[in-house]
């Protein structure tokens, strides 16, 4: 299935020298992703519909879909990228079943929780704007931790963990980047992500994590639909793909609410992909095709 943006030869694939980089939904915020011979996997979440999240605080929020894969059908990964500790980013199912030799980049908060309380001793915390490269064979992905915010100013920002956003620039080891990734983890707007527009006036894509999560007494802690269509017209990336909107009870903002408001602001390509749907960004040309 093409989303029209395929354009060229409509294949959306490229050769071994050049490969695409392809993303697949596993669902809430799980993504796989895979470049040549390099495979990441983020904010792992395997919990089952009808199980309970833990989100701190005496708070749980329950699963309302199922993950299109469960940990032991995952491919080989080269690392996990975690935006946060929280139970629908990292929960139960993800601690006891992932490889406890993985490297994990994340936060220095959940990177210190990890290997002390969890035995993931290759966890790296990541500072905004520090870089961090994986390279397999002639292929590499260099990360940079970018601003995110789970709440605005006041006394919820200091209950809720850091969060990291995120910049994955996919290119040969010894060349140019060819495909850029935006990962928005669970921020809100704040004056920060301006930076990330000012820096990289260039994406290739953008992953939003919306769902207007609400906590107990109205607090809202993620991106609903008017606040992600204004992050996507603030940095413009050629294609938008929503994640995190309707996985758990705390999402009371629609996809429907994102794809609306983004209609009216955004300049991006939104694409509405389903859980188990995988999208292919050639190199180069910025072509997305989903399959």
């Amino acid at each position: 299935m093409s989303d029209g943006t395929d354009g060229g030869n409509g294949s959306g694939t490229s050769t071994g020298d050049d490969p695409a980089v392809r993303i697949r939904f596993i669902g809430n915020a799980t993504l796989l992703i895979r470049y040549g011979a390099l495979t990441l996997l983020t904010d792992p979440n395997f919990l089952h519909r009808g199980q309970y999240a833990y989100l701190g605080y005496g708070l749980f929020s329950r699963r309302l879909t199922e993950p299109v894969l469960s940990v032991r059908e995952l491919p080989a990964l080269d690392a996990v990228l975690l935006s946060h500790l929280h139970g629908d980013h990292w929960d139960r199912t993800a601690r006891r079943e992932l490889d406890r030799s993985l490297p994990v980049l994340t936060t220095p908060h959940a990177a210190r929780r990890l290997h002390l309380l969890h035995g993931f001793h290759r966890a790296a915390g990541l500072r905004d704007w520090q870089e961090h490269t994986l390279t397999r064979g002639r292929h590499q992905v260099r990360l940079t931790a970018l601003p995110a915010r789970h709440a605005g100013h006041g006394p919820l920002r200091l209950l809720l963990p850091p969060v990291m956003g995120s910049l994955l620039e996919f290119g040969p080891a010894d060349g140019p980047v060819r495909v850029r990734v935006y990962v928005s983890g669970d921020t809100m707007l704040f004056g920060g992500l301006r930076e990330i527009a000012r820096r990289f006036p260039v994406l290739d894509v953008g992953v939003l994590h919306l769902g207007g999560t609400r906590l107990p007494g109205g607090f809202t802690v993620t991106l609903d639909g008017e606040r992600g269509a204004a992050l996507a017209g603030m940095l413009r990336p050629h294609h938008v793909l929503p994640v995190h909107y309707d996985d758990y009870t705390v999402m009371k903002s629609p996809l429907s609410d994102f794809l609306s408001a983004a209609e009216r602001r955004s300049p991006a390509w939104v694409v509405p992909w389903r859980h188990g749907q995988e999208v292919v960004i050639a190199p180069g040309a910025g072509t997305m095709t989903v399959v």
